[in-house]
């Protein structure tokens, strides 16, 4: 039953020593609003990373020729390697675990692209269907490039949203349009959105036949990329080895050779980033938890001094009867209150500051959209009445075994 007697009586303890339950308070109130801000830095860095495997999807494979470094089977290091359509082929039809598979053959220089009396330059890329898959482009209007694209070697494109909005006016539907891109003309199937940076709206895909055809590239492709379906790190490592074994049988490198075919893999990127962060958390939680403890720790302290200046007073309760588990309930009930409170003020602070700096906008490259977890802070707030009363219990248990006889000659 709430006793408000109970209560009376702390409050006015509190407010005759303001001082030092200000400074106790402090205490705590810190060590929350540092766990709050360390979290939300935390969430901030994730959210910037992640931001970097937003554009593409993780569960890929970047393959891009290189020049050999070892000898192998009498050639000399230092060859340069030129993939071809028979590798995209290869590769889709061979390796186990290829989901979605595209090429690209880059197209180099200016690209003065004209429709009407506007013109800009663009970049231009060419590639398969499943390009979407890969770099995650979103349709907003039409359709993407298709196989029939591919195999008639059509003079199509799909545009971007920032080509789009240069080139046309407001309300203009560009599908069914032709661009000229350097002097060829191209009818608009399909424009795009994408979560990346600005530049990758800038961008006109053609199917990649007809840029070989047009742009003189025979059969030759300069990058392929492929994803892996929902593979493991392990699995997708196994695949990895399968292409980079297939690729060396095929160019006569020495499988050994890693500058021979450059494979970056977005599983083990990924994995490996969430490791970093996981340790990240760790420190921050570790951090954190002494920051606490360290505050926790001095409200003990406190209670202990308390205890000791209020020994006449709790002799004279015992004398008149007190029970020892009433002085242990006052003595925690007041740990508690004073932790709670700062704790609860502190959490408060850590909060509103981490949504003002994400409201604020403040994005750098690896760093942003930071948030204040609630789960967690909630959590806190769990803990830190725990901790308030293991803090309290301590003294409390101390003044409940004073002696009345002692504690009324004590000075």
């Amino acid at each position: 039953m709430f006793d408000w007697d109970k209560w009376q009586e702390i409050l006015f303890t509190i407010r005759k020593n303001k001082l030092r339950s200000f400074l106790t308070a402090f205490s705590v109130s810190w060590g929350v609003f540092m766990l709050i801000l360390l979290l939300g830095a935390g969430s901030g860095l994730r959210n910037g990373v992640e931001s970097q495997f937003r554009d593409d999807a993780i569960n890929s494979l970047w393959i891009s020729p290189g020049q050999t470094s070892i000898p192998y089977k009498g050639s000399k290091p230092g060859r340069s390697i030129r993939m071809t359509n028979e590798d995209y082929e290869v590769l889709s039809s061979t390796i186990e675990g290829v989901e979605k598979i595209t090429a690209r053959y880059n197209i180099w220089g200016e690209f003065t692209v004209r429709y009407k009396d506007k013109y800009s330059a663009f970049d231009i890329r060419s590639c398969h269907p499943d390009h979407r898959y890969l770099e995650k482009t979103i349709m907003t209007g039409g359709r993407f490039l298709n196989q029939l694209d591919i195999d008639e070697k059509r003079k199509v494109c799909v545009i971007g949203s920032q080509v789009k909005s240069i080139l046309f006016d407001d309300g203009t539907d560009p599908l069914g349009e032709w661009i000229d891109v350097k002097g060829i003309p191209y009818r608009i199937v399909g424009t795009y959105e994408d979560n990346g940076n600005e530049r990758e709206t800038r961008i006109i895909y053609i199917p990649i036949s007809t840029a070989q055809t047009a742009y003189g590239g025979g059969n030759r492709i300069h990058r392929l990329m492929l994803t892996m379906g929902d593979a493991s790190l392990e699995e997708s490592k196994v695949i990895e080895e399968k292409v980079r074994a297939t690729l060396s049988e095929r160019h006569q490198y020495s499988p050994e050779d890693d500058r021979a075919m450059y494979i970056n893999n977005g599983v083990e990127d990924y994995e490996r980033f969430s490791n970093i962060f996981k340790g990240i958390d760790m420190l921050m939680w570790f951090i954190g938890f002494f920051t606490i403890l360290a505050g926790i720790v001095g409200v003990s302290n406190i209670m202990m001094i308390v205890v000791k200046e209020r020994t006449r007073e709790i002799g004279v309760r015992k004398a008149l009867g007190a029970p020892p588990r009433s002085i242990v309930g006052l003595f925690i009930s007041e740990a508690v209150l004073i932790t709670f409170i700062a704790g609860f003020v502190g959490m408060f602070l850590g909060v509103l500051l981490v949504d003002a700096i994400g409201s604020a906008g403040i994005d750098f490259e690896f760093f942003k959209s930071p948030q204040a977890n609630i789960k967690v802070a909630v959590g806190a707030s769990i803990i830190l009445i725990v901790a308030g009363a293991i803090a309290g219990w301590i003294p409390a248990r101390k003044a409940s075994q004073i002696s009345p006889i002692e504690a009324l000659k004590d000075e």
